[in-house]
């Protein structure tokens, strides 16, 4: 299985401006900047895209992993938040500190714990980053009530 992104830059670095897609068509030609990437402006940048693609892999991953251990998730929600220092090699991404609020009925404490620390480990996102990599689970068990 291959997945395919593509990005252009036009410019020097900091005058410039870039785009990223998705060969699946989800994003097209989405705009970047070093304002947006550096300096905190309105827009995205590809840090920002990993962090996106971080929880949404670790909800699946814990979603998997609490099937595996007999709970029946109702939703997982994940909010990872990157952080990007200027070190002396360069800009380096150091850290993800991942959010998670999972709502699992009857869940085990523990069994959840263990679900929430093996997906962590186990999502491909987590797995291909060279970053500490943190995280906060938090199980909520009541139902949520339809209507």
């Amino acid at each position: 299985m291959i997945r395919k992104a593509s990005a252009r830059w036009d410019g020097g670095l900091k005058d410039g401006k870039g785009v990223v897609s998705a060969q699946s068509g989800a994003f097209k030609n989405l705009p970047y900047t070093f304002a947006t990437r550096f300096e905190d402006k309105p827009g995205t940048n590809p840090e920002e895209l990993i962090a996106a693609a971080h929880a949404g892999c670790f909800s699946m991953a814990l979603s998997a992993e609490l099937g595996k251990a007999g709970l029946n998730p109702q939703s997982v929600e994940t909010a990872a938040d990157l952080t990007l220092e200027m070190l002396p090699g360069g800009a380096t991404i150091t850290a993800i500190h991942l959010r998670v609020m999972a709502r699992v009925p009857g869940a085990d404490k523990a069994k959840f714990e263990a679900a929430a620390e093996a997906a962590k480990k186990g999502c491909p996102v987590s797995r291909v980053l060279n970053a500490k990599i943190t995280m906060d689970a938090q199980l909520t068990m009541e139902a949520k009530v339809a209507g």
